[in-house]
């Protein structure tokens, strides 16, 4: 079926060839573009994890938990703030910033072991997931290929994945900074159209939904799902990478610190609640589709398939749209994320084509393109990633913080507005991370 998405898709892949560049001179029109270093953000942020658990929110819940994705989309807006602003004035990324804070070899080393287990090894386990879902987006939109099916049956390899990754390294291999940011604004834009665009075809219960947003109660038995929602969106390497990604793209805001931080603050307000506006899509999409039924959703190929009956082929369409996107960004990414930390912590220099940047992203990349095309699941990786970024995320926000008041001149400091919000958000992680950690330790 023809969908009206598919023609107005290819006008923002258009505008985003010849979209204005933010760090244009004052008085430019090239000033007013709204993306920036924080839809990277968005696009990691937004992957198949995310569409599985807001996914699963929705079929349990129905809209009882969207308050949980604003309160997230709030947090997140408050770290990632920080993160920028220490990226832009002193043009460093965090990574950088945190060699510098923290002198002592006591503390300095473990933290370093800590973020290569938590983003570098992590980053590599999840990565299988994000190519996995990226490849399961693609087969349901593309339906039976010859070649791909022909394939699987003589090697038990999905050749989705490896074409996927492929795509995630050629992006990263050739790109400069500018064009990465610019295939990770189109493949969130794309999320968007796919995943608000299910939403409207569901034709979800407004009212229900309004209410669920702004009077928070919690279900019985959604505890879990609540720190689940927020987890999936507040997460360590999102910080690592915003810092650099906003150092790379104002390289020269000592010149005018105030106009890049405006451009910065911009951006942020745009792409985070862009982000947030998509995994309300996607709860509400399940509530529509599973929510006082007698179904129980177990995946997010079950989704798409129960769609179709109820509101049509083209619900389907853009599901799977939204689902290869979403992979396909997290693909990205990650690995970025994980070569910004390394790199930083390393105190090499943040340049896509440093050898050890590059073997680090692309090493994430073929551990991703192996797991994700032989259908493996590390379960012991992913139980050590999760034990690792239990124990970063409310470390690296206290860091964060310090930083924030310490490293930086006086007149971009945080204020006590920035320092109260931020220790509301230190303490959310206090929680995630023990969430994190009772449920790694309960798989033991």
């Amino acid at each position: 079926m023809a969908l009206p998405y598919a023609k107005v898709a290819p006008l923002f892949f258009s505008y985003l060839l010849f979209m204005p560049n933010q760090s244009s001179p004052p008085g430019s029109a090239q000033k007013k573009s709204l993306f920036g270093p924080a839809t990277l953000v968005t696009a990691a942020f937004i992957g198949p994890g995310t569409v599985i658990t807001a996914s699963l929110a929705g079929a349990n819940y129905g809209y009882a938990l969207v308050w949980a994705l604003l309160f997230s989309v709030f947090a997140t807006m408050v770290l990632q703030e920080m993160a920028a602003r220490l990226g832009i004035v002193t043009g460093r990324g965090l990574g950088e910033n945190l060699r510098d804070l923290i002198t002592h070899p006591l503390l300095r080393w473990p933290l370093l072991l800590l973020v290569i287990a938590a983003i570098v090894v992590g980053n590599s386990a999840y990565q299988g997931g994000n190519i996995s879902g990226a490849a399961l987006g693609a087969d349901a939109l593309f339906g039976d290929i010859g070649l791909i099916n022909r394939w699987h049956s003589a090697t038990g390899i999905n050749l989705w994945a490896l074409l996927l990754g492929f795509i995630a390294a050629a992006v990263l291999w050739f790109g400069q900074y500018k064009l990465i940011e610019r295939c990770l604004i189109a493949l969130v834009l794309l999320m968007s159209l796919a995943f608000i665009g299910t939403m409207l075809l569901t034709r979800p219960d407004i009212l229900t939904l309004l209410q669920g947003a702004f009077w928070p109660v919690i279900p019985p038995g959604a505890v879990l799902t609540v720190v689940a929602l927020i987890g999936t969106t507040v997460v360590p390497y999102s910080l690592f990478l915003h810092a650099a990604a906003a150092a790379q793209k104002w390289p020269q805001a000592g010149i005018n610190t105030e106009q890049a931080l405006r451009s910065s603050a911009r951006d942020i307000a745009v792409a985070i609640p862009l982000g947030g506006l998509i995994s309300i899509a996607i709860v509400s999409t399940a509530a529509a589709a599973f929510f006082g039924t007698e179904q129980q959703l177990d995946n997010v190929a079950q989704l798409a398939q129960a769609l179709s009956p109820l509101f049509g082929s083209a619900a389907t369409w853009c599901l799977a749209l939204g689902l290869l996107a979403a992979g396909l960004s997290s693909a990205i990414t990650a690995p970025l994320a994980a070569a910004y930390a390394l790199a930083g912590i390393l105190g090499k220099p943040l340049d896509l084509q440093q050898p050890l940047f590059r073997l680090t992203w692309l090493g994430i990349i073929i551990c991703g393109v192996i797991l994700a095309s032989l259908g493996v699941r590390p379960v012991k990786v992913i139980w050590f990633a999760q034990v690792a970024n239990g124990i970063l995320l409310p470390l690296i926000c206290l860091c964060l913080l310090l930083a924030m008041n310490y490293s930086l001149p006086v007149q971009y400091r945080n204020n006590r507005r920035q320092n109260a919000l931020g220790a509301v958000v230190l303490l959310v992680s206090l929680v995630l991370s023990g969430r994190s950690l009772a449920l790694a330790f309960a798989l033991l």
